[in-house]
């Protein structure tokens, strides 16, 4: 039982590199998965950073393209950069093998996320790395300290310093807390920019945690007009029926 107990554990290991990060105040994200337009850009981040290490496995390629208004052409050219066959699903783009050398764990499958962390979580995350030398990737998270996966939007966001402050206990000693980040080498984006780019990507994100939703929310309308019709329908022929039961 024991042993069982552990292979769970180890199995959980990737996910925790999405877990909540103590006492760090998530910043919020509003987003729409309704948008196109961002959930195009979005599509297209997160297959050129991070399909590479992290799969969605759960999502298929034509139903991304159907979405999100995109032909079957512009998707294989575009978007489709593991998959064989447009129907394959998002499969991881490196060796489950060699991801479990470089980085000690299986980076995680990001289908469900969005749904498991929520959104503010994913968009302060991939915010929040900072220089860390003392760090086998050089840097460290303030959302996940000790996270295994490396800064791969440092180009776009530029390299950033953490700034703590330290404030006495009762027994005098100093705990650092978080107080602000510093940019100390410029990005090819600027903040905003950068945001932006994190936004339309947490999107994406939170389609793919429940591709149906579109069509199940575009379909609420009709239902609800559909149940108040029939259900005047019923009331005026109930009256009908019983207008002359004394």
């Amino acid at each position: 039982m024991r042993t069982k107990l552990l292979v769970l554990l180890a199995a959980l290991v990737p996910a925790a590199a999405f877990s909540a990060g103590g006492e760090v105040a998530l910043d919020h994200v509003s987003v729409d998965a309704s948008n196109k337009p961002a959930l195009q850009r979005g599509a297209r981040n997160f297959v050129n950073y991070c399909l590479g290490c992290h799969s969605a496995k759960y999502v298929r390629y034509n139903r991304v393209a159907a979405d999100l208004g995109i032909s079957e052409q512009q998707m294989i050219d575009n978007l489709m950069f593991t998959g064989e066959r447009p129907h394959d699903t998002m499969r991881i783009g490196i060796d489950p093998e060699q991801a479990k050398r470089w980085f000690g764990v299986l980076p995680p499958d990001l289908s469900l996320i969005a749904r498991s962390r929520g959104t503010d979580y994913l968009y302060t995350f991939l915010r929040s790395f900072y220089a860390d030398p003392s760090k086998p990737t050089g840097v460290n998270n303030i959302v996940l300290p000790g996270t295994a996966m490396p800064h791969v939007l440092w180009n776009l966001q530029g390299v950033q310093q953490a700034v703590w402050e330290g404030h006495p206990d009762a027994q005098g000693n100093v705990q650092k807390h978080f107080k602000e980040f510093e940019l100390t080498t410029p990005g090819t984006m600027s903040p905003e920019e950068f945001d932006s780019f994190v936004r339309d990507t947490v999107t994406f994100l939170e389609y793919i945690g429940e591709p149906a939703r579109l069509q199940r929310e575009s379909l609420g309308f009709p239902v609800l007009a559909f149940l108040a019709f029939f259900t005047l329908l019923a009331w005026a022929l109930k009256k009908e029926y019983w207008k002359d039961v004394k």
